[in-house]
């Protein structure tokens, strides 16, 4: 699930996870049903709130004893599941939960989600706040977990990750815009894709936005990232419009479009409907 803050993904995730009930409409997990089922599906899903939410003023191995106690199992029992990750945070087995870093407080959240190894794992923008090295290290070991059957679902704002999954929604404003996969998210992008920049990047983006027949203009980087309402742009014509306006140094460069432009487009295309 890919959307900006406020776009709805926390609020679908209490609801998948039992602990909203949804206004209208039905959710399934498997052969269960939210409302009807939600003591089984309880039972079956390890849950990662987007805040940390393990008791702080507990050890390390105290809160995971504790999770496994609540599920009926305990750490021997379910070690070779989350080895790979708790061994990671097993020198610190007896530091408060609350004196850990972000990653290590991450990594221990996800230990005591899967102590019980549900069938399915429900992750609520695991990586808001994390070091860059820390994300890597957490995206690798969701792809271990994958292989071991468990079916993962992850919101996340970073656009960046939406590559590392099978399928991916794109949400804003509680809509889903699309499902599919990252491969075919991207080839819905149907409009030439441009990178601009020159020596007044502020006059620029205004300058862009004025132009007859822009769509989007929006910061990437160094690069101004612009589409217009025309399938195929002609480069020449826009140049010649900002060297008019005094522009220099102007580059204009065709881009490959990501997931971040993909959801900008749909965006763009769902004000003008």
């Amino acid at each position: 699930m890919i959307g900006p803050d406020g776009a709805g993904k926390t609020t679908l995730f209490r609801i998948i996870t039992t602990l909203l009930l949804a206004d209208k409409g039905e959710v399934k997990i498997g052969d269960y049903d939210v409302v009807k089922d939600y003591k089984k599906i309880r039972n079956n899903i390890g849950y990662m709130a987007g805040k940390f939410s393990l008791y702080q003023d507990l050890t390390v191995e105290e809160n995971l004893r504790f999770y496994a106690t609540i599920f009926g199992t305990t750490i021997n029992e379910n070690y070779d599941l989350i080895k790979d990750i708790y061994k990671q945070i097993e020198p610190f087995n007896k530091r408060p939960a609350g004196k850990l870093s972000g990653g290590m407080k991450q990594k221990l959240a996800l230990s005591c989600a899967l102590i019980h190894k549900p069938d399915y794992l429900i992750l609520d923008e695991p990586t808001t706040g994390v070091d860059a090295v820390s994300r890597k290290e957490f995206w690798e070991m969701l792809k271990n977990l994958k292989a071991k059957g468990i079916t993962i679902v992850v919101s996340t704002p970073y656009m960046d990750e939406a590559s590392l999954c099978d399928r991916v929604a794109l949400i804003q404003q509680g809509k889903i815009m699309s499902i599919e996969t990252p491969e075919n998210i991207i080839k819905q992008f149907k409009t030439d894709l441009l990178g601009i920049k020159s020596n007044n990047m502020y006059q620029l983006s205004i300058d862009l936005k004025n132009y007859p027949n822009c769509k989007s203009v929006y910061p990437f980087g160094q690069y101004l990232h612009y589409t217009d309402n025309r399938l195929s742009i002609k480069e020449n014509e826009l140049n010649e419009y900002l060297s008019n306006l005094n522009h220099n140094d102007i580059e204009i460069n065709k881009l490959q479009p990501n997931i971040e432009d993909c959801f900008i487009e749909l965006m763009s295309n769902k004000e003008l409907n």
